[in-house]
């Protein structure tokens, strides 16, 4: 049986939310096919009306379906907009769709700003929610009810689920895919797009180099720079809080106030970076490469892997590696 999958589009919509979506659920089905599996995905793009409707960046999409109270899918998903606060005063009747259509759909989806419809419909009030960074303050501002962490990637909340920026809504799509079809399918259509099953990290998804040069602190700026120069030693907080001359306390408020992350979690981040880039350009063995990351051993640096890329080091270097040779090396 397959679900069905209204993406939902409206004049001004983000039009590579909407590609990105329709790409993971049209892979998946290509996936089950290979397989011999049946069921899979009915996706179509939704709107008001049917026809072209153009995106913010002025491409238009083809709705092929009108959005009726009639006719609800499995699954409905609205993306984003540039100027959110105007789409969602424009098109009061997607409100009032979600409104009325929400006791009958089993998963309720808004990408990125797109949340902006869902909080108007009530369907967001005293959830977890999360939406683009950019305009998480204006969300919070205008429907306070909602419980916003604007840092996660997306958030299930029973049947609703939300997403931040553009290519958030990839994860969000391909964790769908997990929970429908399973987690193979779901890697073989992150394989296609050269993405993570499960990215590391928060919104904040500069890599912790670029951090550095965001912090405004100076005296922190610097040891970034030397935590990062001194990834294979062992850097406790009492190190780190000396040479920027702070209790251990006023060190770990202000590291948090400045990055929006612990010291801990930084490092951690670091680690993993530094070994994703040794395992991408070289041939170093694992444990060796654990080693200068500073992992302890090379069993820390694959749970660390698994529990933030959704992937081992081994698969990583496989698929991302320069000699795509890396099973043999990482044995």
């Amino acid at each position: 049986m397959n679900i069905t999958v209204d993406i939902i589009i409206y004049p001004g919509f983000k039009a590579l939310e909407a590609i990105g979506a329709v790409s993971v659920f049209k892979y998946a089905n290509a996936h089950l096919k290979r397989r011999g599996r049946e069921g899979g995905y009915d996706v179509k793009l939704a709107s008001l009306a049917t026809g072209p409707i153009t995106s913010e960046i002025e491409v238009p999409l083809f709705a092929e379906k009108k959005l009726s109270t009639l006719n609800v899918p499995h699954t409905a998903m609205i993306v984003g907009a540039w100027d959110i606060e105007r789409a969602v005063a424009d098109a009061p009747n997607i409100v009032d769709w979600f409104r009325s259509c929400s006791p009958r759909l089993e998963r309720t989806i808004a990408l990125c700003s797109g949340a902006f419809f869902l909080a108007q419909a009530d369907l967001l009030n005293g959830k977890r929610a999360t939406t683009h960074w950019a305009v998480a303050d204006m969300l919070h501002a205008s429907h306070p009810d909602i419980r916003i962490d604007s840092d996660c990637i997306f958030v299930q909340q029973g049947k609703v689920w939300t997403s931040a920026g553009v290519t958030a809504g990839l994860d969000l799509a391909l964790a769908v895919v997990e929970q429908d079809l399973g987690a193979d399918i779901a890697l073989d259509v992150a394989r296609d797009l050269v993405v993570y099953l499960r990215r590391q990290g928060g919104q904040s998804q500069f890599s912790a180099y670029l951090e550095c040069t965001a912090t405004q602190d100076l005296s922190l700026r610097e040891l970034q720079n030397w935590m990062l120069a001194n990834l294979d030693k062992e850097l406790d907080a009492a190190e780190m809080a000396s040479r920027v001359a702070m209790s251990v306390r006023n060190f770990n408020r202000l590291f948090k106030k400045e990055t929006g992350t612990t010291p801990t979690a930084f490092l951690m981040r670091a680690r993993i970076e530094a070994a994703r880039r040794m395992l991408e350009e070289g041939t170093l063995p694992a444990k060796t490469i654990a080693a200068n990351a500073g992992f302890k051993t090379y069993d820390a640096m694959r749970k660390a892997f698994q529990s933030t890329l959704g992937i081992s080091p081994l698969v990583y270097r496989d698929r991302f590696g320069a000699t795509g040779e890396g099973g043999a090396k990482l044995q």
